[in-house]
């Protein structure tokens, strides 16, 4: 694989980076990248619903007439569920949408996404996210130093404390962890910067 070239947050070059072969040149798989887009939005899913049924509303069980000769439809009980305020019939219930994909397969995708990303040129490489102060200019100047447009995902081996906060006010700017990469956010954004230190712990831990 070629090298990439890695520069200050002057852009200037300070030298060059040869990605893992095994995570940026994977293959791209729009199977696994949909299952795992799937798994993680399902995993988001509260599943907190509830509705009442006959059994749960308040109301007395009582009978409220007798079974013939009313002239009356029969009726067992005020909480039935054509009487207003009665219970609710095949309601929503509590329920865990999680899934199980394995651990290889979600690995994967994010190789799938890495790969795709570097091969339409959407991957840049910094020698530090080391920010002079923690204000949303400082950000916004860097991007104008890098040329960078659209939403930018900032990847970093440990997130500091004043990149979090210089990219707070910008909805098209996010961070992460390399450690911490999930398909959805890597799909979501245009272009990813990477450190020198993120790329080798992403190569370190996504490598088959």
């Amino acid at each position: 694989m070629e090298s990439l070239k890695v520069v200050n947050l002057s852009n200037e070059k300070v030298g060059d980076l040869t990605l893992d072969e095994s995570v940026f040149g994977y293959p791209l798989k729009r199977h696994l990248i949909y299952e795992a887009v799937n798994d993680y939005r399902a995993a988001g899913r509260s599943g907190t619903r509830q509705t009442k049924t006959r059994a749960e509303v308040s109301g007395s069980g009582r009978k409220l007439w007798k079974q013939k000769k009313t002239g009356r439809a029969r009726v067992g009980s005020i909480r039935s569920s054509i009487w207003r305020h009665g219970g609710t019939v095949f309601g929503p219930h509590p329920h865990d949408y999680e899934s199980s994909l394995p651990k290889r397969m979600r690995k994967n995708a994010i190789r799938s996404v890495l790969s795709s990303k570097l091969r339409g040129e959407k991957v840049r490489i910094v020698d530090s996210l080391d920010l002079p102060s923690p204000k949303t200019k400082e950000m916004t100047r860097l991007l104008e130093t890098l040329k960078l447009s659209g939403k930018v995902l900032f990847i970093d081996k440990e997130v500091g404390r004043n990149l979090e906060l210089a990219t707070r006010n910008l909805q098209r700017i996010g961070v992460a962890r390399a450690s911490a990469l999930n398909v959805v956010e890597l799909l979501h954004h245009d272009t990813l910067v990477l450190t020198r230190s993120a790329a080798e712990m992403i190569a370190e831990i996504y490598a088959s």
